[in-house]
């Protein structure tokens, strides 16, 4: 499954202005080819400018580097996006890090770092667009969730904090930017096979867990979820706010 492939035409996404978060790897730039394959006029903000130069160059979507939990640096690129695409159609909220820290030793610095990054860019890049979808007439926003907190997992105490958090964001922002057009959904990946998880933690023994633990027998990627994104963004999504679209292959189900 490729989503620079998609089986499926959104023709309402060709020429729409899209914002990604944290685009530059990972779930992120799968949805940043799988939103420019559409024909949608693509934006992502990273602080990797290297490798997001590199996709910028790959999929002919703009970077902006921008530290997310820079509030400040974030509200000026969302409105050097806006004025240059004259708006934001869609704003996916991807940015995140799973780090994992060993409860006893979790200090303020720590939990503050991870809850900035994970829940306060999300919160803040939403309240930066929600004006100019309105006077736009409406517009997509989809946060990005995890099964994380959901299965309680242990060593990701703030991590699994702050995607808890997100779920009653979703709900709330859903119901408060309603009236104005603005529709409000979550992403809620399960376990997804990324780089990062490659080259950190995954093992024989940990992917056999993944599948043993799914309802369906294979390991989900990037692509899957993006899959999801590209509905959401799309006007075939346009009954849809306020819910959980939860991609982890039948995980939490047990």
């Amino acid at each position: 499954m490729n989503a620079s492939q998609p089986s499926v035409r959104y023709r309402s996404l060709e020429g729409r202005p899209v914002l990604i978060t944290g685009g530059a790897s990972g779930i992120g730039a799968a949805f940043v080819e799988a939103f420019a394959a559409q024909g949608a006029r693509v934006s992502f903000l990273d602080v990797d400018s290297a490798a997001g130069a590199a996709l910028a160059r790959r999929s002919g979507a703009r970077f902006v580097e921008c530290d997310l939990v820079d509030i400040a640096a974030l509200r000026a690129a969302v409105a050097e996006v806006e004025k240059a695409e004259g708006g934001i159609g869609v704003l996916i909220n991807n940015a995140g890090k799973d780090d994992r820290q060993e409860f006893a030793k979790i200090e303020p610095a720590d939990w503050h770092r991870l809850l900035a990054l994970n829940l306060d860019h999300q919160f803040f890049a939403s309240q930066a667009v929600a004006p100019g979808m309105a006077a736009r007439g409406g517009g997509s926003i989809v946060m990005l969730g995890s099964v994380s907190w959901m299965r309680g997992r242990p060593g990701m105490a703030t991590y699994t904090t702050s995607k808890a958090a997100i779920n009653g964001l979703t709900r709330t922002l859903a119901r408060e930017l309603g009236p104005t057009g603005v529709r409000v959904n979550c992403i809620v990946p399960g376990a997804i096979l990324t780089e990062r998880q490659r080259s950190l933690w995954l093992t024989p023994e940990l992917d056999a867990q993944f599948i043993e633990l799914q309802a369906l027998k294979f390991r989900l990627t990037a692509e899957h979820v993006a899959r999801v994104a590209l509905f959401l963004g799309s006007d075939e999504s346009a009954g849809c706010t306020g819910a959980n679209f939860v991609v982890d292959g039948g995980l939490t189900q047990n």
